[in-house]
């Protein structure tokens, strides 16, 4: 069978912060109050999500790689990873803040967690006014520091708070204290890892379980990069109908194609599936004479061996995302 264009049946998660705007806004199909992430495509053992149109319905990403290997992954990915899908792909929608977080390192996940770190880039779809990101610190602490300032309930005042709007991207490397705060929506593009060490959750209570949520910091001290940064938000050129760069590091690339009629996509010097998000608008995607269409909020995987694409709108934002 010849592989084309793959959808796939979102993970709906709740969440302690969850709000409502995945479905006002994203328009996406659920019941459940308090639902924080959708996870568009999964690789994560018993997350996986499911193939939702076409001959290759209800197949998970594990199954499709191990009938098709390279030529859905690229040759590259599969020798890397093997059934293993190396990216988790989700829109975030914060009605109040996240706990304040880190993330080990691929060396560090794989001694405690046999697991991949992660590494996680962010890009803002809609904001609320004054609705901001904690990224990184705003003052140089030592480790000791940082335990007094936990332990004082401080920590938020050497952490660098900046106010967000769309189009706003941030890069999390492994080792970055960070957080969404409320009233963001966005799209997270990271390696295939659920590994979170929670530093700071603001003492509340979860409204299921009646606890306060656990704590990591034995194990997120020395993990933590305490270095400041002059910047912490990605810059970017903004071009129309050609890929702009928005993150390319060792675990993923990221880019931005501001779609204004049609686009001849060739991904044959690419040696790996692309991932498309529509952030905005709507597009179609048209290969070997069929036609995929693709809302604001919804996501696509294009396997290895289709090369030529062509991305057609009156005019959308779209992440094209690879390994």
């Amino acid at each position: 069978m010849n592989l084309y264009p793959l959808k796939f049946t979102p993970l709906y998660k709740y969440r302690i912060w969850g709000g409502e705007k995945l479905r006002t806004v994203l328009n996406k199909d659920y019941e459940e109050d308090n639902i924080g992430e959708s996870w568009e495509i999964s690789g994560v053992e018993g997350d996986e999500t499911l193939v939702s149109n076409g001959a290759l319905i209800g197949k998970s990403l594990k199954e499709l790689i191990g009938l098709y290997k390279g030529d859905l992954v690229g040759n590259a990915v599969y020798s890397n990873f093997g059934n293993t899908f190396p990216l988790l792909i989700k829109f975030i929608d914060a009605k109040t803040p996240l706990s304040i977080q880190v993330h080990p390192s691929n060396e560090i996940a794989k001694e405690r967690h046999n697991s991949f770190g992660k590494n996680e880039m962010w890009y803002v779809m809609q904001a609320d006014a004054d609705a901001e990101l904690i990224v990184g610190f705003d003052k140089k602490i030592s480790q000791d520091e940082y335990k007094t300032h936990l332990k004082n309930n401080t920590i938020l005042d050497v952490m660098h708070h900046e106010n967000v709007a769309s189009g706003d991207t941030f890069y999390i490397p492994t080792g970055r204290v960070h957080a969404i705060g409320a009233g963001v929506l966005l799209a997270e593009i990271q390696q295939t890892s659920d590994v979170t060490y929670r530093i700071y959750d603001y003492d509340r209570v979860d409204a299921k379980t009646g606890e306060k949520r656990e704590l990591h910091n034995d194990l997120a001290t020395n993990v933590i990069d305490y270095q400041v940064h002059d910047s912490y938000k990605t810059s970017y050129k903004k071009d129309k109908n050609i890929s702009n760069t928005l993150v390319h590091s060792p675990y993923f690339k990221t880019n931005i194609i501001f779609v204004e009629g049609k686009i001849e996509k060739d991904y044959s010097n690419i040696d790996s599936f692309i991932i498309l998000m529509c952030v905005a608008g709507t597009v179609s995607i048209h290969s070997n004479g069929d036609t995929y269409k693709l809302k604001q909020g919804e996501t696509i995987l294009i396997p290895a061996s289709l090369h030529a694409l062509e991305i057609a709108s009156t005019t959308a934002k779209v992440l094209e995302a690879y390994y």
